[in-house]
């Protein structure tokens, strides 16, 4: 598993390398590889369990677990799935490079949200409050 610096460096990127399967892939990855470190920084070893396919979904249920505000990027990753779906069952879309990017700005904000999580236990009760992260002020 990446570091979550590793993980944000390579969501910062955008990338045509690769195919849109392969892509894909990485930032659904990127997705698993982040809600791994909540679980982790929560004390839970990270879940190998799947939730309608996705184990990106059954990682999410466990780091929501006792953390009510975690919730809120239920849907992050629901969209993060979808797309997923999208991209690998037309590659050949002609939308499929704007698929991959919406699915590794969805992976950005999946990442900025639990890192801002993990650095201010009580940031928001919804996915895009972290102001106080951006500003460096507490409200």
């Amino acid at each position: 598993m990446n570091s979550l610096e590793d993980i944000g460096a390579r969501l910062q990127r955008s990338s045509a390398d690769g195919s849109p399967a392969v892509l894909a892939d990485e930032y659904l990855q990127a997705g698993e590889d982040v809600l791994s470190h909540w679980a982790l920084g929560r004390g839970f070893e990270p879940t190998n369990e799947t939730r309608e396919g996705f184990r990106l979904l059954a990682l999410h249920r466990q780091g929501a677990k006792g953390e009510p505000s975690f919730n809120a990027c239920r849907e992050t990753c629901r969209e993060l799935a979808y797309h997923y779906n999208l991209v690998t069952m037309e590659p050949d879309h002609p939308d499929a490079t704007k698929r991959l990017e919406m699915m590794r700005l969805v992976a950005m904000h999946l990442y900025l949200f639990v890192r801002g999580k993990m650095e201010v236990s009580g940031l928001g009760e919804f996915c895009c409050a972290s102001r106080p992260l951006r500003t460096g002020t507490d409200r």
